[in-house]
């Protein structure tokens, strides 16, 4: 019975990860009604760094990650690799969260929660460059993102929104994080380099916005609630539960459900902040979800393959 209920309470915690990212597109939203971006985001990833930071603690005191046995050298290299992955991935953060928030100002939740959500078919197809090949799956997959990109996004007189354009930006940016996430996953503390990357982007962020944004304090006060989800939920907490969540699960059914927060995030905007999608769109929204999930089951099935192997 404990083996079926393991992965039981693991997929909550997945579908409760996929929910706060979702619903966090309307806090991001929110919060732009207040905040300028570059604010916004310092003060979001700051918060996150924070929160992680007793999660940190708490997993020393456990000695998770140190081990007795290692060498000077090898603490050293581990020390190195997690500092370089960290200012890595704090710079493409940076990019990426702002991309996303400026374009949030231009487009509505939902189109921004789907065009973000391209980044699990950009990976892959990345991954060409790195010289790993590419399956008639996933250029299904790729062919039916771009179809629903082009009815998500393609108005009248084949001209593309500001809004939709940054997102999509931002998109690729976060399949380039996804990758350095991969590469240096391995090498160094997820929760340590996660919490490096959160400072770096709120640091710079900073530094954007003091020169292009002016701040009140009164706003800051005024912008608390979305503020804190954004930052102690989605940053924090939701990246958390991912780590527990995805501990002896099977990665297809884990994707599938991190997935869902596209989907969460058309619901989202459209009970919470009354956003409507036509039916075009909403289309678009179906085809773009069946390429997401399409660009995921080919290479987990190989990977199971090759396991039985």
């Amino acid at each position: 019975m404990k083996t079926k209920e393991i992965p039981l309470k693991n997929s909550l915690y997945l579908l409760f990860t996929a929910t706060i990212w979702g619903i966090a597109f309307v806090a991001q939203s929110v919060g732009m009604e207040y905040l300028g971006p570059f604010t916004f985001n310092s003060v979001r990833c700051l918060i996150g760094g924070a929160v992680l930071l007793p999660l940190i603690w708490v997993r020393e005191k456990k000695a998770v990650w140190i081990q007795a046995s290692d060498t000077a050298e090898q603490k050293r290299i581990r020390k190195k690799n997690l500092v370089s992955g960290g200012i890595c991935c704090g710079l493409l953060l940076f990019l990426a969260s702002n991309f996303q928030q400026f374009g949030i100002q231009y487009t509505t939740v939902g189109k921004a929660g789907f065009i973000t959500a391209c980044y699990i078919v950009i990976v892959p197809v990345l991954g060409l460059f790195l010289g790993k090949k590419c399956s008639p799956f996933l250029w299904a997959a790729v062919f039916l993102a771009l179809t629903g990109l082009y009815l998500l996004c393609i108005t009248d007189g084949f001209s593309i929104g500001l809004g939709d354009l940054l997102v999509l930006v931002c998109a690729l940016l976060f399949s380039f994080h996804i990758l350095v996430i991969d590469h240096f996953s391995p090498l160094a503390d997820g929760v340590k380099m996660s919490c490096i990357q959160f400072f770096i982007c709120g640091i710079l962020s900073g530094i954007a916005a003091l020169f292009t944004e002016s701040l009140e304090v009164s706003a800051l006060f005024d912008a608390w609630v979305p503020l804190l989800y954004a930052g102690v939920l989605s940053c924090g907490v939701a990246y958390t539960l991912q780590i527990v969540g995805q501990r002896g699960m099977n990665p297809t059914v884990a994707s599938l459900i991190l997935s869902l927060e596209s989907c969460i995030s058309v619901l989202a905007g459209w009970i919470l902040l009354g956003q409507k999608l036509s039916s075009r769109e909403i289309f678009g929204c179906a085809v773009m979800f069946a390429a997401i999930v399409l660009a995921q089951l080919p290479q987990k099935r190989r990977t199971a393959q090759e396991e039985k192997k």
